[in-house]
């Protein structure tokens, strides 16, 4: 437990779908002097994706010690370890926690209707439902995901770029994917509808930060992820200290301009040319070997179009139909018309 007059244990209970099972988000609220934003910060709700919790965990001390120095200007709720539901589901001893096992559900779809319902129903439902509510009356709000395998990214909707681009400098990111409509009920759209309805977005924010990759978990990363994470707030005013920003000198992509290029049989998987690589239309970048041993069973795979190289399959046995990679382009995708990137 974090001691200090300035924390506050805000955690909230979900249902649960086992009788007599008991469960809760763990959250923490730091609070400051209420002059300056209010800000949620989350990780983990895929509950695979472990960089952010470890980013979130050190910087939680950093803010509670600013609080108490004087320095913290708004109010920050912190969720380290946003899935409870996902977290448990070991299978094979492997966390598997982009899906809800008993519905089959992407943990980060369907939020909208969740509120809407008030959280009554299902613990995936009540979940996602009390996840939301901790996030209720923030100015800015953080959702920290990763990859497979990736560059950092940030997924921002139209309405806050060029704004946010403060968040792409602090964070060292080159990318930046802009977004509008429909995201198939991501966290990222049930806090940003009502702001669209009142129209009122100056001095918000809401972003998913990629973090890399899911396996790309350590003190030194996770560090310089927080420490950016430290300089954004300061520079929004969050925190009193000083924060000066480089100019932003990354690429800016629509959602539209995204290739997604899947597997179109299992195989072993053999990438040509590493993330971030800039590669010209029809390059073969990756290979898929579907019966080793026989030359004849490879299969190329090739850019659709001119573009960077932003996510790679984690694993290298892929199965018929998953995303092998995706891709950053100047053109419109062939793959893609609308809605969520990724199911």
């Amino acid at each position: 437990m974090l001691s200090s007059p300035f924390v506050e244990d805000v955690s909230v209970p979900i249902d649960a779908d086992a009788p007599g099972a008991t469960l809760s988000i763990r959250a923490w609220r730091v609070r400051g002097d209420g002059t300056g934003p209010r800000v949620h910060l989350q990780a983990g709700l895929h509950a695979d994706e472990i960089p952010g919790m470890l980013v979130l965990h050190l910087l939680l001390p950093r803010l509670v010690a600013a609080a108490e120095a004087g320095h913290l200007k708004g109010t920050i709720t912190v969720v380290p370890q946003a899935n409870p539901l996902g977290a448990g589901q070991f299978a094979q001893g492997r966390i598997l926690g982009r899906y809800h096992f008993q519905t089959n559900r992407n943990f980060n779809r369907g939020f909208p209707d969740s509120v809407a319902a008030g959280g009554v129903g299902s613990a995936f439902v009540s979940w996602q439902a009390r996840l939301a509510s901790l996030a209720r009356h923030a100015d800015i709000v953080l959702d920290l995901h990763t990859d497979d395998e990736a560059v950092p990214y940030l997924y921002l909707h139209t309405g806050f770029w060029p704004a946010g681009r403060d968040l792409a400098v602090a964070l060292g990111t080159e990318l930046v994917i802009l977004w509008e409509g429909d995201s198939g009920g991501a966290f990222e759209e049930v806090v940003i509808d009502p702001w669209l309805a009142e129209s009122r977005l100056d001095g918000r924010l809401v972003s998913t930060i990629e973090l890399r990759g899911q396996a790309d978990v350590d003190e030194t990363t996770a560090q310089a992820d927080a420490d950016g994470l430290y300089a954004f707030l300061c520079a929004r005013g969050v925190i009193d200290a000083p924060a000066t920003l480089p100019a932003w000198t990354g690429t800016v992509a629509p959602m539209g301009h995204m290739e997604t290029v899947t597997a179109p049989q299992a195989g072993l998987i053999v990438f040509d040319v590493p993330l971030g690589a800039e590669v010209a239309a029809g390059t073969r970048f990756a290979r898929i070997i579907t019966r080793p041993g026989d030359p004849a069973s490879e299969i190329p795979l090739v850019a659709p179009q001119a573009g960077r190289l932003v996510t790679r399959y984690r694993d290298r046995l892929i199965p018929r139909g998953d995303i092998a990679a995706k891709f950053a382009c100047e053109g419109p995708s062939s793959t893609w018309s609308s809605g969520a990137l990724d199911p």
